[in-house]
């Protein structure tokens, strides 16, 4: 007891100057990974307001959550309490975090959590009636109270309960899981300082700006030392579709003695900012493809088209990509090596780096859409979006009957491959769209029992379209037809590419909640034949509608400085839409 006294004592000491200025200054330095909120109103304020709260609570998830045994005992505590202090839960939260929160991750899963109150008697008055509530319940049955505390003077270090330790001093909150976890804090406050005065907190700090209004920060050294971490983060991914498309993030974490990821709220909206200390990737490095080579290049500006769900473009070197293989993938995968194979027959044995792959310009764009089918052709009873990538090619006319070719064999072969199993192949069509000629793929339908129920694959026409210098892989002819509009559009008035941008994905968060709402019958089927709960896959496929619905975009772009995540919310949440989902 008397150590923990003492302990307790040194704790308050550090922690007693100048606290108003970060909740961090409480944390030791060596945190593995923290969580500072500078500006709590800011963030808080928007989740608090009434229309916000009202909306989340018309949805199903939490609509749910109030038939559980004990919910009505929780809000009776809750009301409580607000009656004790004088004020509703959301006003109380603001004042008693409003100075700045900060969460600290140690090793051997010790965690440390930091209020700073705006108000520090409503502090001491919550604590007040938590104890006074704990020796009552107590009391009331016959048994010894949990809540312990040790006298420090001014003030208290406290135990409610057996996974529960804290300290008040002013209107400072320190909170730990034990009594022995605030020994260690404090021993380490004492050696090694606070996080918030370490150069690498404070260089991130200084990162993310001072306008931020929260940040994560990791620190990567003491990351890289636990089991398997170090090896996620190495250039050889052994994925060469993850490697494609997440390329340099590896590496560049690998090198990095901290990031950190900065939060900024704006009017209905957040935007994220990703930052650390790595060094761009060489030239010469593994995800050199990637890189832009000259300051002027980057990915293109994101294809538009009707009913679109998502837009993603990337500045990817495939042929330098493919090249760099050996380095990528030194264990070269069956699955890689089976892509070579097939490769080889749908391009006649043509060597797929330098003749197949050398022909794409360092431009590779996706898009995604709802469909729109005709009744008279019929409709699937499980409606997918359709999808198609777009490359850029560098001598379309020498190579536009290689890809021609290859694309009917890949079509051949499914044919012969769903005839083998008794189902029906594909019919291959020739069309023409604004002049330019383009072929696809269809499922006959002359067999349906009913048009208004059609089967899955029905949802595919997969078509192949080369205008111009462009080759379009899609997964119908309709989503084709629409970027070939696009494409026409973008010629009348050329994009130029987005400097040293590695990477632009946008989403329509409305769109996308509408065809996962469409789908949602499927999707819990889906998760029931993998062996799921019914109750429990329901949950987590509202939720996710219901997180959809609440963005209206999201755009996130990458580069050499780091990532930005602009999200645009609506706000507040679209309470009708939340409640009627099924």
């Amino acid at each position: 007891m008397r150590t923990r006294f003492l302990v307790g004592v040194g704790l308050l000491t550090l922690m007693g100057t100048g606290w108003a200025e970060s909740a961090a200054q409480a944390l030791p330095a060596q945190a593995v990974a923290a969580l500072e909120i500078f500006q709590p109103r800011a963030v808080l304020g928007p989740l608090l307001e009434p229309a916000t709260r009202t909306a989340l609570a018309a949805t199903p998830a939490l609509q749910r959550s109030t038939s559980k045994p004990g919910y009505q005992q929780f809000l009776g505590v809750v009301q409580a309490l607000e009656t004790q202090l004088g004020a509703d839960w959301p006003t109380a939260l603001q004042k008693l975090t409003g100075r700045g929160v900060a969460l600290g991750l140690y090793p051997q899963e010790r965690a440390l959590f930091v209020a700073d109150a705006e108000d520090a008697p409503l502090l001491g008055k919550l604590h007040a009636l938590l104890w006074n509530m704990t020796q009552n319940q107590a009391a009331l049955s016959g048994k010894p109270s949990p809540a312990t505390s040790l006298p420090l003077g001014g003030a208290m270090a406290y135990s409610l309960g057996k996974n529960e330790a804290h300290v008040i001093q002013g209107g400072r909150l320190t909170w730990a899981k034990k009594l022995e976890d605030l020994e260690a804090a404090a021993q380490a406050l004492r050696q090694n300082g606070s996080l918030a005065t370490a150069p690498a907190y404070q260089a991130a700090r200084k990162a993310v700006s001072a306008d931020a209004a929260g940040m994560l920060f990791l620190n990567m050294q003491a990351l890289k030392l636990a089991p398997g971490v170090a090896k996620a983060f190495k250039p050889e991914s052994g994925n060469p579709l993850g490697a494609l498309i997440f390329a340099g993030l590896g590496e560049t974490a690998g090198a990095a003695n901290w990031i950190a990821l900065g939060l900024h709220v704006k009017p209905h909206g957040l935007e994220l900012r990703l930052v650390s200390d790595a060094p761009v990737p060489a030239a010469q490095s593994p995800a050199a493809f990637a890189l832009p080579t000259a300051p002027t290049e980057g990915a293109l500006p994101n294809l538009k088209v009707p009913r679109q769900l998502a837009a993603l473009s990337l500045y990817r070197d495939l042929h330098r990509f493919y090249a760099a293989k050996d380095q990528l993938f030194p264990e070269r995968t069956s699955g890689l090596i089976f892509f070579e194979n097939m490769m080889g027959i749908f391009f006649s044995g043509r060597d797929l780096t330098d003749d197949v792959m050398a022909q794409a310009q360092p431009n590779v764009r996706f898009v995604a859409a709802q469909q729109q089918f005709d009744p008279a052709a019929g409709t699937p009873v499980y409606q997918l979006p359709a999808f198609a990538i777009v490359l850029q090619l560098r001598h379309p006319e020498k190579f536009r009957e290689y890809v021609e070719e290859a694309w009917q064999k890949a079509i051949g072969l499914a044919s012969f491959t769903r005839g083998q199993r008794a189902e029906p192949g594909f019919i291959l069509d020739r069309a023409l769209h604004g002049g330019v000629p383009f072929t696809f793929a269809r499922f006959s339908t002359a067999y349906a029992k009913d048009p208004a129920r059609l089967d899955v694959r029905y949802n595919f026409r997969p078509a192949l379209a080369m205008p111009g210098n462009q080759l379009i892989f899609a997964s119908t002819d309709g989503v084709a037809r629409d970027v070939m509009d696009a494409l026409a559009r973008e010629g009348q008035q050329p994009q130029a590419p987005l400097a040293q941008i590695h990477g632009v994905l946008e989403l329509e968060g409305g769109k996308v909640a509408a065809a996962l709402r469409a789908n949602r019958d499927f999707m819990v089927r889906q998760n029931m034949l993998k062996g799921g709960e019914v109750k429990s896959n329901e949950e987590q496929i509202d939720g996710l509608i219901g997180l959809a619905d609440f963005i209206r975009t999201a755009r996130l772009t990458t580069g050499a400085q780091g990532a930005k995540l602009d999200v645009d919310f609506n706000w507040p949440p679209p309470a009708a839409k939340l409640a009627s989902t099924p």
